[in-house]
């Protein structure tokens, strides 16, 4: 499998799945099928109309988690039936026009109409698929395509083996050109056991990060203008320490501060959580607001949502405890 190869203007990516050409055929055509499994995790494609024949156009709307419909159209250049799809690749308005990636807040110098070659070959009973995407601009426009191609392949990979999609725990929107980061997660606790879990020193080191690292807080003044200070040591010894200052807590429903990791204290960021009780679970919202899109996209692109999954996990894990008494 390849995650995505980057040659000159062309994005490759090369999947294998464990499905018959006709079945992965069909999950690019049919558009029913279609909806199942297109866009990044978190999102969903409430619309898909295709037209499959020379010529012939289709039309898509893919949804963010925060409710923002980005519109595509193409034109059908070429048709080889369970073998090959040749297709352009252009944004779009909801009526199917073509309008420039800008419109949505897109970086980069994007063409109005890029090219997407698909090709299908049976291979001991499943299906090598390659996906070739000309004409993508340079730098993170690129990158984060590729990204979003390969949650997309993930996606349809788990839809070929059961049928169905599931959503994710939790929920992270980059939107592009914009220096946020929104972050969503439900627990499946009240928001007082949630807030404690969150703010208390003696139950913080329990879930903070990933597994491999021991956290040990250095400070921690839940107050507004209190600091706060965590470090992070591997089996190695090494260490990783991460500050910040509180600007407002609201127990149990609000927490503002700033976010640093010491070696990199320039690129401080400003992070708002939320807890909203609906029926004895936490509805937990994120925003984080970076100096540049280059410092959030950096940030992703270091590995900081696999982190932060495993971290959630852990609470989850320790909210059940707690609710246990």
């Amino acid at each position: 499998m390849s995650e995505g190869v980057v040659k000159g203007k062309e994005l490759i990516i090369q999947r294998t799945f464990k499905a018959d050409p006709k079945r992965v055929w069909t999950a690019w055509t049919d558009p029913e099928t279609f909806k199942a499994w297109w866009g990044p995790r978190g999102f969903t494609t409430p619309v898909s109309r295709i037209d499959l024949r020379v010529g012939g156009k289709n039309l898509s709307a893919m949804r963010s988690p925060d409710g923002k419909d980005f519109w595509s159209t193409g034109t059908y250049k070429e048709i080889v039936p369970m073998s090959k799809i040749v297709v352009t690749d252009s944004f779009a308005d909801a009526e199917g026009n073509v309008v420039p990636a800008s419109n949505y807040g897109m970086p980069g110098n994007w063409p109005l109409e890029l090219l997407i070659t698909v090709t299908f070959r049976e291979k001991d009973g499943g299906t090598e698929m390659e996906l070739v995407h000309e004409g993508l601009p340079e730098g993170m426009a690129k990158e984060s395509t590729k990204a979003g191609w390969n949650e997309s392949f993930d996606k349809l990979d788990e839809y070929l083996a059961t049928g169905k999609v599931a959503m994710p725990k939790t929920i992270v929107i980059a939107n592009p050109g914009v220096q946020e980061l929104l972050i969503r997660r439900t627990f499946d606790a009240p928001r007082q056991l949630a807030f404690k879990a969150l703010t208390d020193p003696e139950l913080i080191p329990q879930w903070w990060g990933p597994a491999m690292y021991k956290t040990t807080i250095d400070k921690l003044e839940a107050r507004a203008g209190g600091a706060w200070r965590f470090r992070q040591k591997d089996d190695k010894g090494n260490e990783f320490a991460f500050r910040g200052v509180f600007h407002t807590i609201r127990s149990p429903e609000l927490i503002i501060q700033t976010f640093e990791y010491e070696p990199m204290a320039d690129h401080v960021e400003l992070q708002t959580a939320t807890l909203e009780e609906k029926d004895g679970r936490t509805l937990y919202n994120v925003k984080s607001v970076y100096l540049s899109v280059e410092d959030r996209d950096g940030e992703l692109n270091a590995g900081m949502e696999a982190g932060m999954n495993e971290g959630f996990d852990r609470l989850d894990a320790l909210l059940e405890k707690m609710k246990r008494g």
